[in-house]
């Protein structure tokens, strides 16, 4: 028997391992893993994930992808996926020169979302406010005349249409879900803040259910109030959540210099989402009235009526055979002379709408926003000193107003 040194059996075992480990990879027994140390491992679900969306995360199998954080990389991944369904938003309007004559002009600029790949834009009201032409301009570079399918300056939203050309494939942004919101959860916006084309901010939800006056007698309900920075020419464009959902239509900030010091509103998806149906199937947002003349109470009418509330609405008159008048709406009698107009006092003083304070008349056009002709509502009115409650049918708001 031959007898090896402790060296010899070192070095042999070594040799046989080594022989064993290639032939183990050559028959496919054991292969070495590619993923390097700083190589994010992804969990089942999200591997899952990336398989879907695979075309969307265009930078993760770059070798630079992996020096992001994850956060960073959710960022790229949204932005790569769904700037080109953003648009910028152009429009131009008739002016007046000199002689009198009309001449066309640049108006304002804004964003918007593409919600359809037929062709269907998503923008604020005021962006195409008094438009006479408007114009579409895609990631790409090319630019469409738009159309106005329908507006709804109660929302502040608007829907626009443009005709892509046959083989053009458009990206189109998904509705999210504006309910479940939380304070403090992340968002992104997408737009064209100061005619800067597609740009991205991130920031979080800062506050929920803000109500906000837009103009004399509209209010604007459940806002989402963001520190993602929206700047002029960001109004229109997309509020998105972590998955790419869009979840608000960022309208407005506030500010005192102009830009943007973190407190912007955005229009919730789910307002947005009953606007944008009832704009495409009628041209327009069907909303319920309640088919009387009110009159906001003010100070020197509640001293010279010697009224028992300090605020609510004053029922003036009620539309002959109407539904308020049969519902028991009772109107003034004793006719006072205001300015130009008449009041007439000892009507029902309505003090809410389905539990919602009616102080103003904004009160009123906001507790009735999402409201449909034909709609059952409460009605708290104040009588003779006396709270009581009716059930009244609502009327078709644009019939009763015009």
């Amino acid at each position: 028997m031959r007898l090896y040194s402790r060296g010899q059996v070192i070095i042999f075992s070594a040799v046989s391992g080594l022989i064993v480990l290639l032939l183990a990879i050559g028959f496919g027994i054991f292969k070495p893993s590619p993923v390097s140390e700083n190589t994010p491992v992804l969990s089942q679900a999200q591997e899952t994930e990336v398989k879907l969306n695979q075309s969307d995360y265009l930078l993760l199998n770059t070798q630079d992808f992996v020096q992001y954080s994850d956060s960073e990389r959710e960022n790229i991944a949204i932005y790569e996926r769904f700037n080109s369904a953003v648009v910028n938003i152009t429009t131009e309007i008739m002016a007046i020169d000199w002689f009198l004559q009309p001449v066309p002009q640049e108006g304002s600029s804004g964003s918007g979302s593409i919600i359809d790949t037929s062709g269907y834009v998503l923008t604020n009201n005021h962006v195409i406010n008094r438009a006479h032409r408007i114009f579409i301009n895609l990631a790409d570079g090319s630019q469409f005349e738009g159309t106005v399918v329908g507006t709804d300056p109660e929302s502040d939203l608007a829907v626009l249409k443009f005709d892509p050309p046959q083989g053009m494939t458009l990206v189109a942004i998904p509705y999210g879900d504006s309910s479940n919101l939380m304070v403090g959860q992340k968002v992104l916006a997408i737009g064209n803040p100061f005619a800067l084309e597609r740009t991205l901010t991130v920031g979080i939800v800062s506050g929920l259910g803000r109500p906000i006056q837009v103009s004399r007698n509209r209010v604007i309900r459940n806002m989402i109030q963001t520190d993602a920075s929206i700047n002029p020419g960001n109004s229109g464009g997309p509020l998105l959540d972590t998955q790419g959902r869009m979840i608000g239509i960022n309208t407005m900030i506030y500010s005192t210099s102009g830009g943007s010091v973190g407190i912007g509103f955005a229009v919730p998806v789910n307002t947005a989402k009953r606007v944008v149906s009832e704009i495409i199937q009628h041209g327009k947002v069907r909303r319920g009235w309640v088919d009387a003349t009110v009159v906001q109470l003010f100070p020197s009418l509640v001293n010279y009526a010697k009224l028992p509330v300090s605020s609510g609405l004053l029922v003036s008159r009620t539309k002959r055979g109407g539904l308020a008048e049969r519902a028991g709406l009772r109107q003034g009698t004793e006719p006072v002379q205001y300015g130009r107009s008449v009041i007439y006092l000892g009507g029902d003083i309505i003090t809410a709408v389905n539990g919602v304070r009616t102080n103003t008349l904004a009160d009123l056009y906001s507790a009735l926003e999402s409201s449909r002709p034909g709609d059952v509502i409460r009605i708290d009115i104040i009588r003779d000193g006396n709270s009581v409650t009716l059930q009244v049918t609502l009327a078709d708001r644009e019939e009763v107003l015009n």
